[in-house]
């Protein structure tokens, strides 16, 4: 999937919270402000992909708004976050394409609704997601990011990492996680496993390497 631009415009600190999860787990950058923020923030960031808009007060003429500005900044798509008690008078922006969440939505659904937005058609599953901790790892883009930030890691980095974690508190061999990992033409010996541990972990940094358990004389293992 193509990253994206997305701009998310909050006052609450409740919707800046659980939309700054979700978001880490997406293959975006976001620029993130307070509704006065929001004119400046479109014009240092033209033509994005997404405005995700708390519609505190007044929703229907507080995403009118949003709607004409995005009109004429050439953004992309619009996701109001609305409160339930709205809904009755609420109306969808007709010249944008947009979708709404209610205050309180789950972060599975909000996340759905910014997929389907961003990459309609080609959306992945909340099972391509896995969050350990700080971690994030997206399976469907091969992207770990601890904090919101993407680590830099090689494919076989990612692949020696992301098959312990989907596969916690098991021990495996170096010689398992050759096959599985590496491959079975792989010729090279088992310590380069050992290696590969290492950069791990320095990358994950002291937190989560902690959980790449050294399994003494067998091996390692993802603990849960």
């Amino acid at each position: 999937m193509q990253r994206k631009q997305v701009i998310f415009i909050a006052d609450s600190l409740d919707n800046a919270h659980k939309f700054q999860a979700v978001l880490s787990a997406l293959d975006v950058d976001v620029a993130a402000g307070s509704s006065v923020q929001f004119k400046r923030l479109l014009e240092q960031h033209p033509g994005c992909d997404l405005v995700v808009f708390e519609a505190r007060g007044d929703a229907l003429q507080n995403v009118s708004r949003a709607e004409s500005t995005l009109l004429e900044d050439g953004c992309g798509s619009l996701l109001a976050i609305v409160n339930e008690d709205q809904l009755s008078e609420f109306r969808l922006p007709v010249q944008v394409k947009s979708d709404f969440v209610v205050h309180g939505a789950s972060p599975d659904e909000c996340s759905a609704r910014i997929r389907q937005l961003l990459w309609p058609g080609n959306e992945s599953s909340t099972s391509d997601y896995i969050a350990v901790d700080a971690m994030t790892i997206n399976l469907a883009t091969y992207q770990v990011k601890v904090n919101g930030e993407p680590l830099d890691l090689t494919y076989l980095e990612y692949a020696l990492l992301a098959f312990l974690v989907t596969h916690p508190g098991r021990t495996y061999s170096r010689d398992a996680l050759l096959r599985r990992v590496w491959g079975f033409d792989y010729y090279g010996g088992s310590r380069t496993v050992d290696v590969h541990v290492r950069r791990v972990r320095a990358k994950l940094g002291p937190d989560l390497a902690q959980r790449l358990e050294t399994v003494r004389g067998v091996g390692y293992l993802w603990s849960m």
